[in-house]
C-alpha cells in the first residue's frame, strides 16, 4: 500500500509539471506541431535513463517506495505515450502525413537517444570510485551532486520558460516556484545523506561532514537554478 501511495503522489506531481511544461512550450512555439509532447517525452526519457542508473543499478539505499515515486510515479506521468499517439492520429486524420511521420520518427529516435545519453551519463559519473571522492576521513558523493545540479539546471530553465509563456497570476507563480525548489532541495539533500549512510558513514560520528555536504548541495543547486533561470529567459 505504501508503494501505491508513493506512486500516486509522484504521479500527481509529474502530471502537474507535464501540464505546465507542455502548455508553456505550446504557447511559445504554437500548436502546428506537437512540440510540447515531444519536449516532455525527451526530457523524461533522459531523466529515466540517468536516474535508473543512479537509483537502481548503483543500488543507492533508497526504499522501493521512494524509487517508485520517482521512476514510476513522477517520470511515468511526466511522459505521455498516449498523447503522442493521439496527436499523431489527428495529424493523419487532417491529412498532414508528413508531419505525422516526422512526429513518429523524431519522437521515437530522440527519446531512445535521450535514454541512452542518460544511462551513459549515469555510468560515467559512477565510474570513478563508485561516485565517491575520499578526502581524509570523509567522502564527497560527487556523482549524485552532479546529477542534482543537472536537475537544478533543468528546473531553472523550465521555470523561466513557464514564467514567460504560461498565463498564471504572480501568486501562483511564486507558490509553484517555492514548492518546487524547496521540495527539490530537500529531496536531493536527503538522497545524498542516504547514499553516505549506505557507504558506512554515521550521522552520529560524521555529522559535520554530512551537514556540510547537505548545505553545500543546497547552495550549489540554488546557484545552478538561478543560472538556469537566466538561460531560460533568453529563450
Amino acid at each position: 500500500m505504501n508503494q501505491i501511495i508513493a506512486v500516486a503522489l509522484g504521479g500527481a506531481c509529474g502530471a502537474v509539471v507535464r501540464f505546465l511544461v507542455s502548455s508553456g512550450i505550446y504557447q511559445w512555439l504554437g500548436r502546428g506541431f506537437p512540440y510540447g509532447t515531444l519536449v516532455v517525452n525527451v526530457l523524461g526519457s533522459f531523466l529515466i535513463g540517468l536516474l535508473t542508473e543512479s537509483l537502481i543499478l548503483q543500488r543507492v539505499a533508497l526504499t522501493l517506495d521512494y524509487r517508485a515515486a520517482i521512476l514510476v510515479g513522477f517520470i511515468g506521468s511526466f511522459t505521455t505515450f498516449s498523447t503522442f499517439s493521439l496527436e499523431t492520429f489527428y495529424l493523419i486524420e487532417q491529412g498532414n502525413l508528413t508531419r505525422a511521420g516526422l512526429n513518429v520518427l523524431i519522437s521515437v529516435s530522440t527519446c531512445l537517444l535521450a535514454v541512452w545519453l542518460g544511462l551513459l551519463c549515469g555510468r560515467a559519473l559512477f565510474y570513478y570510485g563508485g561516485g565517491l571522492i575520499t578526502l581524509g576521513s570523509g567522502s564527497i558523493p560527487y556523482a549524485l551532486m552532479v546529477i542534482n545540479l543537472i536537475g537544478a539546471l533543468l528546473i531553472g530553465i523550465v521555470s523561466a520558460v513557464l514564467l514567460q509563456k504560461v498565463d498564471l497570476s504572480m501568486e501562483y507563480r511564486v507558490v509553484i516556484m517555492v514548492i518546487m525548489i524547496g521540495a527539490y532541495l530537500t529531496l536531493s539533500g536527503l538522497y545524498l545523506l542516504l547514499y553516505l549512510i549506505e557507504h558506512g558513514y554515521s550521522i552520529n560520528t560524521n555529522v559535520s561532514m554530512m551537514l556540510s555536504i547537505f548545505v553545500g548541495n543546497g547552495l550549489a543547486c540554488i546557484f545552478v537554478i538561478w543560472l538556469g533561470l537566466q538561460i531560460g529567459k533568453q529563450a
